[in-house]
C-alpha cells in the first residue's frame, strides 16, 4: 500500500506563508492529504510568490514558492471580510489540520486563531510556528534568528565576519519540528478523540539545534567560535584539502581506525604513532601540525583516485559538490519533481514507505483553485461564487 494510503481522506488547510509552514504544508500533501492554502486576495498571496531571482521569468510561480508548495491547492480568500470567515469556518469543520505562521496577535484579529477554530471542529489539530513563542509579540525571521541563537557567530572561516547560513536552515528545521508535533497530536487524536494546539518558535528550534556545540559551552564554559567547516570535537573532521587536479574534497574522520586507513593510503604510515596524532584528542589539539602533513600528500593525488581508495577502505570523504553537482548525483533524481517549469525537492524521503508522485500537483497557481473548491465543498453556485468575486472576497 502507497503511503499516501494512510492519510487519504484528511484535510489539511494552510494559513502558512515564506518557508517554515508551507514546507509542513507540503509534507501533508506528500503523504496524500488534500491540502488547501489560504492565499489573501489582497495581496495575491504567499509573498515568496515574487521572491524571483534575476534569472527567473515573470510569473507567481518563483522558483522559491514551488520549493514547498507541491500538492496543494489555492483558494484565494479574504478572510478578514464576515462572508471570507464564514467560508474559512465552514471548512475548517470539514478539516482535520489548520497550519498557521501569523505575526504575533494576527490570528486573533482575523478569528482563526485555535481557541475559535476550536469551537467548530473539537478533533481539530492546529499547528502553529512562531518567532519567539505565542505569549512573545517580536516577529521572528529566520536571518534575526540565526544570529541570536550564535549560529551566525559560529558559522564562517576565523578570521572571516560572523556569516548567515544560504538556505533559512532554522526555518525548514522549525518546520520538521511541527511536523513531529503534529503527527504526535493526531496519534493523540486517533486514541483519544480530541484535537489539539501545537506550537514550535523559531527561537527554540534554532537552540535546540545547537546540538554539540551548545553541549561544549554548557559542558566546558568554552565559547564555540568560528573555524570553517573544521569540527570543534574531531580531527580531521571537516578539514578541506586540494588535490592535483585542484578539486577540493573534505574529510570526516571520526575513529583511530579510519585515521590509520588515510596515513596508510597517504603513506604516512608512521603519523598514528606519533604521541601528537595517537588519538583524536591529541590530533584536535594539534590540528595545524596535521593539516599540513595530511595537505602535502593530498596535494600529489588525483580527486578521483584518492576518493575511490577511501571508499573501498571505509574512510570518510567527498568531493565539495556545486548544487547541480550535487542535484545530478546518483538518486537524486527521485527527490526531485518537475522536470520542465517549476521544480521542487520532496521533503519527506525515508524509504521502506512507498510513496507515489506520479499524480502530484505542481506548485499552484494564485487563486487557481478557488472555483472548484468552493464549488466542491461548501455547494456554492457557480453565481454565488461570482457574487464573491465582484466583492473581492475571493
Amino acid at each position: 500500500m502507497a503511503l499516501q494510503e494512510l492519510f487519504k481522506g484528511t484535510k489539511v488547510l494552510e494559513l502558512a506563508s515564506v518557508l517554515a509552514g508551507p514546507s509542513v504544508g507540503q509534507f501533508f500533501a506528500e503523504l496524500g492529504a488534500e491540502v488547501i492554502k489560504i492565499e489573501n486576495p489582497k495581496t495575491r498571496g504567499d509573498v515568496t510568490r515574487s521572491w524571483r531571482t534575476p534569472a527567473e521569468h515573470e510569473g507567481d510561480v518563483s522558483a522559491y514558492f514551488s520549493c514547498t508548495n507541491w500538492g496543494k491547492r489555492s483558494l484565494s480568500l479574504d478572510i478578514s471580510t464576515s462572508e471570507g470567515g464564514e467560508i474559512f469556518y465552514q471548512l475548517t469543520r470539514q478539516s482535520d489540520f489548520v497550519i498557521a505562521s501569523y505575526k504575533p496577535g494576527d490570528a486573533e484579529k482575523l478569528g482563526v486563531d485555535y481557541p475559535t477554530l476550536s469551537t467548530f471542529n473539537k478533533e481539530l489539530i492546529y499547528g502553529e510556528i512562531t518567532g519567539y513563542g505565542p505569549g512573545n509579540p517580536k516577529v521572528g525571521y529566520d536571518a534575526v534568528i540565526q544570529a541570536e541563537s550564535g549560529f551566525m557567530y559560529m558559522n564562517g572561516e576565523m578570521n572571516s565576519a560572523p556569516t548567515k547560513m544560504p538556505v533559512a536552515l532554522i526555518d525548514i528545521l522549525a518546520g520538521h519540528q511541527l511536523k513531529e508535533a503534529m503527527l504526535l497530536a493526531y496519534i493523540q487524536r486517533l486514541k483519544t478523540g480530541k484535537g489539539a494546539h501545537v506550537s514550535v518558535s523559531l527561537i527554540d528550534t534554532a537552540l535546540a539545534s545547537l546540538a554539540n556545540q551548545g553541549a561544549n559551552w554548557l559542558t566546558t564554559g568554552n565559547e564555540p567560535r568560528r573555524k570553517g567547516s573544521k569540527h570543534p570535537n574531531i580531527a580531521p573532521y571537516g578539514d578541506i584539502f586540494t588535490t592535483l587536479d585542484d578539486v577540493q574534497v573534505i574529510l570526516a574522520v571520526g575513529t583511530n581506525t579510519q585515521f590509520q586507513k588515510l596515513c596508510d593510503i597517504l603513506g604516512l604510515h608512521h603519523v598514528p604513532g606519533d604521541a601528537d596524532f595517537c588519538n583524536n584528542a591529541e590530533r584536535v589539539k594539534n590540528r595545524q601540525k596535521l593539516d599540513i602533513l595530511l595537505e602535502g600528500k593530498i596535494r600529489k593525488i588525483k580527486s578521483d583516485i584518492l576518493l575511490a581508495k577511501l571508499e573501498v577502505h571505509k574512510v570518510p570523504a567527498g568531493k565539495i559538490n556545486k548544487v547541480s553537482e550535487a542535484l545530478g548525483l546518483p538518486g537524486a533524481h527521485k527527490l526531485i519533481m518537475g522536470d520542465r517549469g517549476p521544480s521542487g525537492l520532496r521533503s519527506f524521503v525515508a524509504e521502506g514507505l512507498p510513496v507515489n508522485f506520479s499524480h502530484f500537483l505542481p506548485p499552484p497557481k494564485f487563486g487557481e483553485h478557488t472555483y472548484p473548491i468552493l464549488g466542491e465543498k461548501l455547494g456554492l453556485t457557480a453565481l454565488d461564487i461570482e457574487n464573491l468575486a465582484k466583492k473581492h472576497i475571493i
